[in-house]
C-alpha cells in the first residue's frame, strides 16, 4: 500500500497494553482494537502462587528495600589485601559465582596468571599455568569475601583495596583500585605493560592514595561520601558503570588536596598519581561497586524476601543471590554482550559476561539507569530511545525507586531498585546489564562494550528455592 493509500481512510488501530491509550483514541472517535497481549512470563504457577500468597513476602520486601536506600558509604581507608581481608599467600579472588582453573575462561586464565607472576608465585606463562592447573593456588569468588572485582576481579594479597564503610549499618565492602582502560589485568592481559602498571600501583599509587585518605581523616575532615558522588553523577550524565568520567573528575577534585599534602614522597610520584587518576575515566567504579556492594549487603538474610542481592559472573557462569536465601548461588551459563567493538575486534572476539561491576544494576543503577547517560551508547550500542526505554521497562521488574539516585530526565524519578525474582518471572524480562567485552583469548585485553541479560535459568532456580523456603517457613 502507498502512504497516499494508507491516508486516505480513517485508521484502524490495534492497541496492546495499559487501557489509557486506547480510551484516549476512542474519546476522539477513532477504530481501536484492544489485544490482550503481556510478555510470556516463567516458572511453575504452583511456585508462583507460593511466592505471592507468603504473607511474608511485601513486608520482608519493603524491609529490604529500606535498608538499601539507607545504607551509605565512606571511604575510610586504602590498604592491601593481605591487610583488610586477610588474603592469604597463594590465594586469587576472582569475579562471579565459584570456578575452577578447568572451567575458567580465557579472560579469567588470563588474569590469573597475571596475577601468579605479579606476585612472584610463577618465573613464567607456563610456570603459572602448572600451579594454576594442578591446584596450588586457592580460587576464591570476591563476593565471599565482602569484596568486588570488576571484570576478572582477580585480587591477590599484594593488591591495594578501597576499605568503604556503611555508617548506617556498620557492615564493610573492599574492591581493588581501576587499573583503566585497554590491555588491563581485568581484561585478561598480562603482558609487561600489565605488570609494570600492577607494580607501579604496588609501590607508588596505594601508598600515596593510603596516606591522601588517611591524613584527610586525621586533620578532621569528614570521609570522602562515596554515595554522594554516586548520586551527583547521574546529574552529570554518567550511569555508574560504564560510564563514570563526572565520578572520577569529582573523586579527583575530592582527593587532590590530601594528596598534594602527602609527605615523604618525591614530587614526581605525586605527578604520576594525579595523571593517572585524571586520566582514568573509568577509576570510580572501583568506588562505586563496593557502594552498591554494601547497600546490597545490608539486605541479606531476610527470610521471605524475593529480592536479588548479587548479579555477577565469572566470564563462565552468571550467578544470582537472594535476599531471602543468603549466600547460596543460582548459575546457569553466561551470556555473550552484543555492541561495539574496538579496532578489528568482532562477535568472534568477545568473551561471555564477566564481572562482578553487574552489582551497580543490582543497585539500580549502570543499565537500569541508561536514562541518565543517553551518551552511554555511543560506547555499548543501541540509540538514545533504546536507553530511555531500558529504564522505563527496569520499573517493571524492580519493587521500588531510589530518590538519592535521581535521573534528571525522567523528571529527577528515583532509578528502578530492587530487582524481584516474582515480578522477573511474571514479566518475562530480565535484567538489563551494561557492560566491556574482554578478548577471549588469554591476553588480549578488552574487545569492545554493549549490552547483556542474565541466562533465564537463574532467575528459574531461585523461583523454586524461594518457593520451598515459602512452604517450609
Amino acid at each position: 500500500m502507498t502512504l497516499g493509500g494508507l491516508l486516505s481512510a480513517p485508521p484502524a488501530i490495534v492497541a496492546a497494553g495499559v487501557d489509557v491509550f486506547s480510551d484516549a483514541l476512542r474519546a476522539q472517535g477513532a477504530d481501536v482494537h484492544d489485544v490482550d497481549w503481556r510478555p510470556p512470563g516463567f516458572g511453575d504457577p504452583a511456585d508462583l502462587a507460593a511466592l505471592a500468597l507468603d504473607p511474608r513476602r511485601n513486608a520482608a520486601n519493603r524491609v529490604a528495600v529500606e535498608r538499601i536506600m539507607s545504607a551509605g558509604s565512606q571511604l575510610v581507608d586504602v590498604r592491601p589485601a593481605r591487610e583488610v581481608i586477610g588474603l592469604q599467600d597463594r590465594t586469587l579472588l576472582h569475579s562471579g559465582p565459584p570456578l575452577t582453573w578447568e572451567t575458567a575462561s580465557g579472560p579469567m586464565r588470563g588474569a590469573l596468571i597475571g596475577a601468579c607472576l605479579f606476585e612472584g608465585w610463577a618465573t613464567d606463562v607456563e610456570d603459572a599455568e602448572r600451579i594454576l592447573a594442578a591446584g596450588e593456588i586457592t580460587l576464591d569468588p570476591c563476593h565471599h569475601h565482602r569484596t568486588v572485582g570488576p571484570m576478572a576481579g582477580v585480587t591477590s594479597p599484594s593488591m591495594w583495596m578501597w576499605c568503604l564503610k556503611d555508617p548506617v549499618h556498620g557492615g564493610q565492602a573492599f574492591c581493588n583500585l581501576n587499573e583503566g582502560l585497554g590491555k588491563v589485568l581485568r581484561m585478561g592481559a598480562f603482558n609487561d605493560e600489565v605488570q609494570t602498571r600492577l607494580a607501579w600501583m604496588r609501590d607508588v599509587l596505594g601508598p600515596v592514595l593510603q596516606k591522601a585518605v588517611r591524613g584527610s581523616i586525621d586533620a578532621g575532615n569528614d570521609p570522602l561520601d562515596v554515595k554522594s558522588v554516586l548520586a551527583q553523577m547521574l546529574q552529570m550524565g554518567d550511569e555508574g558503570h560504564n560510564r563514570n568520567r563526572a565520578g572520577s573528575l569529582m573523586t579527583l577534585r575530592e582527593l587532590s588536596p590530601s594528596i598534594v599534602a602527602v609527605e615523604g614522597v618525591p614530587s614526581s610520584d605525586i605527578a604520576a598519581v594525579l595523571a593517572f587518576i585524571g586520566g582514568n575515566e573509568h577509576f570510580f567504579l572501583n568506588l562505586g561497586m563496593p557502594t552498591a556492594k554494601l547497600a546490597l549487603d545490608a539486605a541479606r538474610g531476610i527470610p521471605g524476601s524475593s529480592m536479588l542481592t548479587v548479579m555477577s559472573r565469572n566470564g563462565t557462569e552468571f550467578g544470582i543471590q537472594t535476599a531471602g536465601t543468603g549466600d547460596r548461588w543460582f548459575t546457569g551459563p553466561a551470556n555473550t554482550p552484543v555492541g561495539l567493538f574496538l579496532g578489528d575486534y568482532g562477535p568472534d572476539d568477545a568473551n561471555p559476561d564477566i564481572g562482578d561491576s553487574a552489582i551497580m544494576e543490582t543497585y539500580g543503577i549502570g543499565g537500569f539507569a541508561m536514562a541518565a547517560a543517553p551518551a552511554i551508547v555511543r560506547f555499548v550500542g543501541g540509540t538514545v530511545p533504546d536507553a530511555l526505554a531500558t529504564t522505563e521497562r527496569m520499573y517493571q521488574v524492580t519493587l521500588a525507586e531510589n530518590p538519592a539516585m535521581a535521573i534528571p530526565i525522567m523528571g529527577f524519578r528515583g532509578s528502578p531498585t530492587g530487582i524481584d525474582v516474582l515480578k522477573v518471572a511474571r514479566t518475562g524480562w530480565l535484567p538489563q546489564i551494561n557492560t566491556g567485552m574482554a578478548g577471549r583469548v588469554a591476553g588480549t585485553g578488552q574487545v569492545g562494550a554493549g549490552l547483556v541479560q542474565p541466562p533465564q535459568v537463574c532467575f528459574e532456580q531461585a523461583l523454586v528455592a524461594l518457593a520451598e523456603e515459602t512452604r517450609t517457613a
